[in-house]
């Protein structure tokens, strides 16, 4: 992968600069963590997957848990703590640093990547403890319900509005 380019000021007069910021291998090493990760919950739930497995009503509830879960680190003040080292978020959400420590300012910036690495979590919890994944799945699902309805209810009330001041 090619290094970016910057432009830097200097005394008023722009500047290139090649300063590599994320290659392949950063990426590859994210991809590597999150293939271990789910191979260990693949060997470690062997056994019991087959005693309760996910069945396929559990998979809409499954995904709105996931969904809850990967706005709260990517998007919510609530998931600050998580992006902080990573994302620079005065000037909208941009990745820190350059290499690995980029990498992971991308992931964690990206509802789409975090939702890979929540789906990895919920469905780990419910194949490990079938008990304590259905109970976290419940409230993240809950939570992604009412953020639906929360938005929903938003969107009614503005067309109300701007119907209201139209007449």
């Amino acid at each position: 992968m090619e290094p970016t380019t910057t432009e830097t000021r200097t005394n008023g007069a722009r500047s290139s600069e090649r300063e590599p910021k994320t290659h392949a291998v950063d990426y590859a090493a994210l991809n590597a963590v999150w293939i271990s990760l789910a191979a260990g919950v693949a060997v470690a739930g062997r056994g019991r997957a087959a005693k309760d497995p996910i069945q396929n009503r559990e998979l809409i509830p499954l995904a709105a848990a996931t969904f809850a879960l990967s706005k709260a680190v990517a998007r919510e003040r609530i998931g600050t703590w998580v992006r902080e080292p990573f994302v620079d978020e005065g000037d909208g959400q941009r990745p820190k640093g350059r290499g690995l420590r980029r990498a992971v300012g991308e992931l964690v910036s990206c509802t789409r990547c975090v939702g890979t690495w929540s789906a990895l979590g919920v469905v780990g919890l419910r194949v490990l403890h079938p008990d304590a994944g259905r109970t976290v799945s419940a409230i993240l699902a809950s939570s992604a319900a009412n953020d639906w309805m929360q938005a929903a209810f938003k969107l009614l009330c503005e067309q109300t509005n701007a119907l209201s001041n139209k007449t």
